[in-house]
């Protein structure tokens, strides 16, 4: 054969050359372009060539060469570009387009609610969900035969027993068990607030849910009154629901303090004039509150006769629900975007 026929031989060879991975590639390399490859051999047969023949081989050997390197980039490129597409696509994802979220309506009102607790001096204090009677109920000054201790209130997850004693493990069912854990560990002066989830064992409808969000409040110190109590609860009140705001404070009984009262405030709907929300009264309950109760305090390892303070507790869903109007409360928990994308541009 001719060299010339070699040439365009190996010429429709690269031109039409395929490989499915990096060692068919290099493979494809090896054969044309290496020391021993396709295209060297021609340029020792090249120096036989008749000096007339020159020019016009040269100029074809240098368009194989060409074409080879160019056609190898080309499948390197492509091989590149297939695993890279393939890495890049989760097979999983849904058809439709991925929306961009937004903050939850509850996250916004608890940043809200925690933001001005803070500015008043409170700091955060946190605690396990998965709580031991010992810190929910007992040290919260909760009688043994007390209904909250029920199955039908409570989420019971296991009994141990260590010795004589019985250890019942449950979902806390508010977070007064973390003012509990800090008041163990610390003395006086104590100012926390206490945000998190809690969980009751109750029918899911449209005004109650088997979990929920509180935020808990305790201020413990030399000479606290109910005075100082109601100062602050007016102060938050007004910073969270506008300077019109009025309250009222109304007799109540909670285990953990005494006295103890509820707190509602006029309703900002109506202006305190009745409406549909208000159930025509003009006011609205927002959260329980009192002055800790002294069992509480020597429970805890902080003498009574030194110090006094206050606690309250409020329901995130609650104020979200007076804030936004929201009808349904299992809307919080069902992550539906088109209700999510109402509060696109709340702070």
């Amino acid at each position: 054969m001719q060299l010339i026929d070699r040439i365009d031989q190996l010429l429709k060879e690269v031109s039409e050359a395929t490989a499915n991975n990096a060692e068919e590639i290099e493979q494809l390399r090896l054969k044309y372009l290496s020391k021993k490859g396709e295209i060297n051999e021609l340029m020792n047969d090249f120096r036989t060539v008749a000096a007339e023949q020159k020019k016009e081989l040269g100029m074809r050997i240098n368009l194989l060469k060409k074409t080879a390197l160019d056609r190898i980039n080309a499948l390197r490129e492509a091989n590149a570009t297939a695993a890279t597409t393939q890495e890049d696509i989760d097979l999983t994802r849904t058809a439709y387009p991925v929306e961009l979220g937004t903050r939850h309506p509850l996250t916004i009102v608890r940043n809200e609610i925690i933001d001005i607790f803070q500015r008043m001096g409170f700091v955060l204090a946190d605690g396990p969900e998965v709580e031991d009677d010992l810190h929910v109920f007992t040290k919260m000054n909760f009688a043994a035969d007390h209904p909250a201790r029920d199955m039908q209130d409570t989420f019971f997850v296991e009994q141990s027993k260590l010795g004589d004693v019985t250890k019942n493990i449950l979902l806390r069912s508010h977070t007064s068990s973390v003012q509990a854990r800090v008041m163990e560990r610390q003395q006086p002066p104590i100012r926390i607030i206490c945000p998190g989830r809690v969980y009751r064992n109750e029918a899911i409808t449209a005004r109650a849910h088997c979990f929920f969000h509180q935020i808990e409040g305790l201020y413990i110190d030399k000479n606290v009154s109910f005075t100082d109590l109601k100062q602050v609860l007016l102060s938050f009140a007004r910073e969270l629901f506008g300077e019109d705001t009025k309250i009222r404070l109304r007799p109540s009984y909670f285990p953990f303090t005494e006295p103890s009262a509820e707190m509602d405030i006029s309703c900002h709907i109506c202006g305190g004039k009745g409406c549909g929300f208000c159930k025509h009264t003009g006011w609205v309950e927002i959260l329980g509150c009192g002055m800790v109760d002294p069992n509480v305090l020597e429970l805890c390892g902080i003498d009574s006769s030194v110090y006094s303070g206050y606690a309250f507790g409020l329901g995130v869903e609650r104020i979200t629900n007076l804030k936004y109007q929201v009808s349904d409360l299992r809307m919080f928990s069902e992550n539906d975007t088109r209700f999510l994308r109402e509060f696109e541009s709340a702070k």
